[in-house]
This record gives structure tokens, sequence and C-alpha cells, in this order.
């Protein structure tokens, strides 16, 4: 993509994916709120403000990071994630939001492919590797082993996303899990809102003893064959340091680079 294509899209996924964002799980809620567009979830699942336009030199910033304090408080959230991009105004933000108690995890690149580029891509798995379609309870699990051997943490609270998700919409999620043999080596995920123009690729992390074989490639391009024939027209990632280089070969442009900052509210 170009310089100028890259604005436009830009601009799309902010309308689209961020000020007119849709709930992530049955559970929750999308609200705007002043300048603020937030979601509020049940305790495990995701709360996080999506999308603000608090103005350059805003004098009232602060009270607006101070009210979605208060919101998620109240509501007895004890984590919650401001999710930052680098084009969000005012520019001191993300010093605003340290300023109120907030810690900023590290950083991604948001980065965005053309679907249908990325489902002509030529690759096939590995010697070994079989692909699992993730549907139901012991694919979530097998999932959830791969992340495990990947990046050495376990995420309780993204299998019971993943679960829910397949039980109440399973039309927004396609899961899959790269198998050698009986042993799960690496997870992925894609995540759909119907009507919009982007899905998100999450997941990828593989297992030491199989990185560098070209399964991170192959699940990029199985995901966007499923895209493609749902009509997507594009995909989306918030790239690690590791995975930018990857995807940049493979086709994606860079947005820009987001950063969520979280507060823990003590509720």
């Amino acid at each position: 993509m170009d310089h100028d294509e890259l604005i436009r899209v830009r601009a799309e996924y902010d309308a689209r994916m961020r000020r007119d964002a849709r709930p992530d799980s049955a559970g929750a809620r999308v609200e705007r709120a002043g300048a603020v567009v937030r979601q509020t979830a049940p305790a495990d699942g995701w709360n996080c403000v999506l999308w603000s336009d608090l103005g350059e030199g805003d004098a009232d910033a602060d009270a607006e990071i101070a009210a979605q304090v208060a919101h998620y408080r109240a509501r007895g959230v004890g984590e919650f994630e401001w999710k930052l991009y680098d084009h969000d105004r005012p520019e001191d933000l993300g010093e605003r939001l340290r300023a109120a108690g907030f810690v900023a995890e590290p950083p991604e690149t948001l980065m965005v492919g053309r679907t249908a580029d990325l489902a002509e891509l030529p690759v096939e798995p590995p010697e070994g590797i079989t692909l699992r379609a993730v549907t139901d309870e012991a694919g979530v699990d097998l999932m959830m082993a791969a992340h495990a051997g990947a990046f050495g943490t376990e995420r309780p609270r993204l299998r019971h996303q993943i679960l829910t998700l397949l039980r109440e919409k399973p039309e927004t999620i396609a899961a899959v899990v790269a198998m050698a043999g009986d042993t799960p080596v690496s997870a992925a995920r894609m995540e759909m809102r119907p009507g919009t123009p982007f899905a998100g690729l999450w997941g990828g992390g593989t297992i030491p003893g199989w990185r560098g074989r070209g399964i991170y490639r192959l699940l990029v391009a199985h995901r966007a064959r499923i895209a493609a024939g749902l009509g997507i027209p594009y995909l989306q990632v918030d790239a690690s340091d590791d995975s930018r280089p990857i995807l940049e070969r493979l086709g994606f442009g860079v947005l820009g680079v987001t950063t969520p900052y979280l507060y823990t509210t003590g509720a």
C-alpha cells in the first residue's frame, strides 16, 4: 500500500473499529461517553477505552481520564485498558495517562494487509504439521497449551473469552491449532465484526523447536483464505517486534503504533 492508501485505511479503521466499535462479546456493551468510546464488560471480559478525541491542549483531558477511572471503579472492574494510538489527541495523552496512574505496556505496531493478496500466498504446511480448526472446549485447551508453550504464561481470561465467542457468537471467530502429531505447537485466531471491513489476527506464537519453519506464515495465509471467503477486505494485526518484519515481508503496511495503558482500580 502507498502512503495515501494507508492514511485512508487508517481513517476507516478509526471510524469503523474504534469510534463506531461493536461489543466483542455478548455480555459487553460499547457506549459513547463524552469525548471517549469505551467498552464495559463483566469482570472477566475486556474493559477498555477504545477511542478518544480530547483535542490538542484540551484542559478537560485530565477530567475525562478521571471520569473513566471512576466509571470502571464504580462497576467493580479491577483493571481496564486505555488503548492509545500514536495519532490520538492530545499529543501528550500518554503522559497524562501515566500521571493519572496508568502503566504502559509494550507498544505494538498497528498493521493492515489486503485480504485478497494474502489469501494468494503460496504456503504449504511444513512437514509433520497439520491444522485443526477449533470449534469446542477440547480445541480451546489445545490452543491454550500451544500459547503456554510459546509464551510461557497461562491465560485463563483468554480461554474464557474464546469459549464465550464460540458459544455465543461463533460467526465472529475462526480459531486454528497447528499440530505436530498429537502436540499443539502453535495456535491463532481471527476475530471478525460482521458488517465491518476489518478482521483482526491474534496469536501465532510457536513453541521452541518449531520456530523458523513457516508456521506463522501458514497461519496468516490460512486465516486470510477464510476472510476472503467471507468478503472481508482487510486483515489487521497489533504486531510485536518479532512479528512485524514477517508481516512486512508478507505485504502488511504500517498504520501506526498502539500502546495499551493499564489501570488497576483496586475494586
